[in-house]
């Protein structure tokens, strides 16, 4: 049997579904149709996104519905330039995201910046001259050997 190794949905427990819907539309992404009462998706290119009740999605696991704070995980948004990265991060603080760091050179040869959507989801918006996009916009991982 051969696995796919791919993420398909990428669902964020939110405390306010409707809330964090109108954060992510205002940034433009789309809720789709097969959206239902509760649970918001986004398609977006090859993944999709899914907004649900934090306390919800807790339960579902089995788990303790913790406080926020670093979760340990942040979502990106890769851009063709360091002039891409600053206009998205811009542009999600004039919809409602909170600052966290604005963009700059980072140590590893790139230039990102950080900025946290409505429940402290932590998305870098970043522009790696390491990691080109194919045609159809998808980051392309170079073939390095050790």
């Amino acid at each position: 049997m051969s696995l796919d190794r791919r993420i398909s949905l990428i669902t964020l427990g939110v405390e306010d579904v409707d809330r964090s819907t109108a954060f992510y539309e205002k940034l433009g992404w789309k809720k789709s149709g097969a959206s239902q009462e509760g649970v918001t998706f986004i398609q977006l290119k090859g993944t999709v996104l899914a907004l649900f009740s934090r306390a919800e999605l807790a339960k579902d696991a089995h788990v303790a519905n913790t406080p926020n704070g670093f979760s340990g995980i942040t979502l990106a948004h890769n851009v063709s330039s360091e002039t891409g990265a600053d206009a998205v991060y811009k542009f999600a603080i004039a919809c409602g995201a909170t600052e966290v760091k604005k963009p700059e050179k980072v140590f590893w040869g790139g230039y990102s910046g950080c900025f946290a959507d409505p429940d402290g989801h932590l998305w870098e918006v970043a522009y790696n001259p390491f990691f080109p996009f194919d045609a159809e916009g998808h980051i392309v991982l170079p073939d390095r050997t050790v």
